[in-house]
């Protein structure tokens, strides 16, 4: 009996020890099983971030075609004028002299003609949403310094917006008192002096419109106050 006293001690601890042991695994497996919910729940959440994060960068891409392709219907009722990439490319029915920043009167009608279908557009629900501002590139050739030709370049982007504000006496092609807001609120200047070269000098003394839509998550600017007017009278014209 003695040498059975050893056994039934070593039993009756390892029953005692029993339930511990079983309760710590039960509680592993759990904290197991939240984990992988956790994981599964946070992977899940990633995804369909991913998934709408796609999907509104498709949804874009395929609204900006569309603006593009409503800009290019436009253009086709004005031959010579093309739409390159995100530019409007006006050839040969937007020329510039050498030295000058002058447009014909025929060219300031073309301008006065085309543009308020743009700015129409611009107002699209569609369009409004991605459109961020459309730049008036002015152009010119590779004779002259650089400085010189950017200076003339900006003088030709700024002569397209005078053409555009102006209000010949006279004139049915005179843009609306609503477009002409919208130009002082839309678009912006700039000169290449004579980077961009085309084929010849000729074709380089050019002004393009090139339109520039906002990134994914970038907001409208905030409504801007009225513009002042007082815009009849071109800065280029003052002796």
């Amino acid at each position: 009996m003695i040498g059975l006293l050893p056994g039934k001690r070593r039993a009756r601890r390892e029953e005692g020890e029993k339930p511990f042991w079983i309760s710590f695994s039960d509680l592993m497996s759990g904290l197991m099983v939240l984990f992988l919910v956790a994981m599964t729940v946070a992977l899940l959440a990633v995804t369909h971030e991913i998934s709408e994060s796609e999907r509104e960068k498709t949804r874009r891409e395929e609204d900006i075609r569309e603006v593009l392709q409503r800009v290019r219907d436009m253009t086709r009722d004005f031959p010579g004028v093309t739409l390159r990439g995100q530019s409007v490319d006006f050839g040969e029915r937007a020329r510039f002299d050498t030295n000058s920043h002058k447009l014909s009167a025929e060219q300031a009608r073309l301008l006065r003609q085309l543009v308020p279908k743009i700015l129409a557009l611009a107002r699209d629900p569609v369009a409004g949403k991605w459109l961020k501002q459309i730049v008036v590139e002015g152009f010119a050739d590779a004779r002259g310094s650089y400085l010189y030709n950017l200076n003339l370049s900006l003088q030709r982007s700024e002569r397209v917006l005078c053409a555009l504000l102006a209000s010949p006496a006279g004139s049915a092609d005179a843009l609306s008192e609503t477009d002409q807001q919208t130009v002082r609120e839309l678009f912006l200047v700039g000169g290449s002096s004579f980077n961009f070269q085309k084929a010849s000098a000729e074709e380089s003394r050019r002004i393009e419109l090139r339109l520039e839509f906002r990134d994914l998550g970038e907001r409208a600017p905030a409504l801007r106050p009225r513009l002042q007017e007082g815009d009849s009278r071109c800065p280029l014209d003052a002796p």
